[in-house]
């Protein structure tokens, strides 16, 4: 069987035909860091560099492996040579997702189906070069190109939106929301940073923050500003649920000290995030929001990268924390306050798929389908093995005929085959489970399973302002 062929893990005729019925579907990509910026000012990328490895780090990681010095990766080394060591490198991606995506974007943005290596590496970078100053390839007709009917980025509380602002004015055939990912606003261990985030705070919502309950009413505001741009999402990048109970007495004082310079204790700092966590989820069920928990990921572990790069650059990798616990405590007492909102739990260890999976079951309402989601496999999971056992854990467990999906999660323009990956991983389960005889032939029950996963309950469950699918 030939590399990446129409067929590809598309074993039964099953699954052919049901990817058929994947492929016609929009894409709803509401969980992203690609740049507002970008898409607002509709760039043109002046070479397979830029659109490729200026900000991924998944491939810096296999370069690095593979021996490139991080002059080669991240330096101002010519973006040819960057580009020849990564060229270099895919070879030896073998068996890593890098190896299919490298060559599924190859062909699915510039028509080119042979393999990248050193050898084939000049003749790649100028076909692909000259494709790019097509306006089929520019950030927005990228998106056009993939059928995106609505992304949503990520962005901090403080952020001034212009870009959406202008984006909004432009009347783009896709819809732009911004995210709310308010991770700068915890970080009471940290006093020099987390006070030089209250500024600007302070700056963009007008509000006194010299105090916790104007801190609250920032942050508040600013909610609401994000709201009244279409935002209907919010995102926590965090290791483990904070451990909690903390009253808002205690939350203040912990807030004093580190407006004062001191820094929180763990065990502070744990306390004031339970709070504030429990202010956000609040927020966001009265605004009607779906809140989104990136629990697992240890990051930063290579303090030399990190001081020389800064975050995201590479040096994160999968935890090992205790969840069950604090996040039962944490989603119980909001929903024992009948506040808590839509929630999605995205988990980046598998050995704790089935904990997530069983836990969202704990706190569905009988009245929004799927309210709580085992959401897509993310990070280190969003490749074909464990993307599986997301998909088995959340079947085993729930309803996948609810499951909100796929998403990229992506600093790249380049990613978006990533959702054809997925919905030919999912086509061609159901088409092994017909084989099997776990599943009944039904193509009509199949076809609107694989229609709600791969757009329409995303569509529906999010709230977001998109014409009527």
């Amino acid at each position: 069987m030939s590399f990446l062929n129409d067929n590809f893990l598309l074993r039964t005729e099953l699954a052919r035909t049901l990817y058929h019925t994947a492929a016609a579907e929009p894409i709803l990509d509401y969980h992203t860091h690609l740049p507002p910026q970008d898409i607002a000012q509709n760039r043109k990328f002046n070479n397979l560099f830029e659109a490729w490895l200026e900000g991924d780090h998944y491939k810096w990681r296999a370069m690095r492996t593979n021996g490139v010095p991080e002059e080669y990766i991240t330096g101002k080394v010519d973006p040819w040579e960057k580009f020849q060591c990564w060229a270099k490198t895919v070879p030896h991606t073998l068996r890593n997702p890098l190896y299919h995506w490298t060559h599924l974007e190859l062909r699915r943005y510039f028509g080119i189906e042979k393999l990248l290596n050193e050898h084939s590496a000049r003749q790649i970078w100028d076909e692909a070069n000259e494709k790019l100053q097509s306006p089929e390839l520019t950030t927005q007709g990228i998106l056009k190109k993939f059928n995106v009917a609505a992304i949503c980025t990520t962005d901090d509380p403080t952020d001034s939106l212009e870009h959406h602002h202008s984006l909004k004015q432009q009347n783009f055939s896709t819809k732009v929301f911004p995210t709310f990912r308010p991770d700068k606003a915890f970080a009471v261990d940290q006093p020099a940073g987390f006070n030089k985030w209250i500024a600007k705070l302070e700056q963009t919502s007008g509000q006194d923050c010299s105090r916790f309950d104007g801190f609250l009413k920032a942050i508040e505001r600013r909610h609401a500003y994000f709201h009244s741009f279409g935002c209907r999402l919010s995102d926590h990048g965090l290791e483990a649920m904070y451990a909690g109970p903390c009253s808002d007495v205690q939350a203040a004082m912990i807030f004093d000290l580190a407006r004062s310079g001191k820094p929180a204790s763990p065990q502070h700092t744990q306390a004031f995030g339970f709070n504030l966590m429990m202010f956000l989820g609040r927020l966001d069920h009265a605004a009607g929001w779906t809140k989104q928990l990136h629990l697992g990921a240890i990051r930063n572990n290579n303090l030399y990268l990190m001081d020389k790069l800064g975050p995201d650059t590479g040096s994160d990798s999968v935890g090992d924390f205790p969840q069950a616990r604090v996040l039962s405590q944490y989603l119980g007492l909001l929903a024992q306050e009948e506040k808590l909102p839509k929630v999605i739990l995205y988990n980046l260890n598998p050995a704790d798929n089935y904990v997530f999976a069983s836990m969202v079951g704990n706190f569905q309402d009988g009245v929004t389908p799927g309210k709580l989601q085992f959401g897509s496999a993310w990070w280190f999971s969003d490749q074909l093995e464990a993307m599986r056992w997301q998909i088995d854990a959340l079947s085993n467990n729930g309803l996948l005929s609810r499951f909100v999906g796929m998403l990229t999660d992506s600093r790249s323009f380049l990613s978006y085959p990533r959702h054809e990956y997925f919905r030919r991983l999912l086509c061609g389960m159901l088409g092994e489970d017909v084989e099997h005889g776990a599943v009944p032939n039904d193509i009509e029950m199949l076809s609107n399973l694989v229609r709600n996963v791969c757009y329409r309950n995303a569509h529906g469950y999010f709230g977001l302002e998109l014409p009527s699918h």
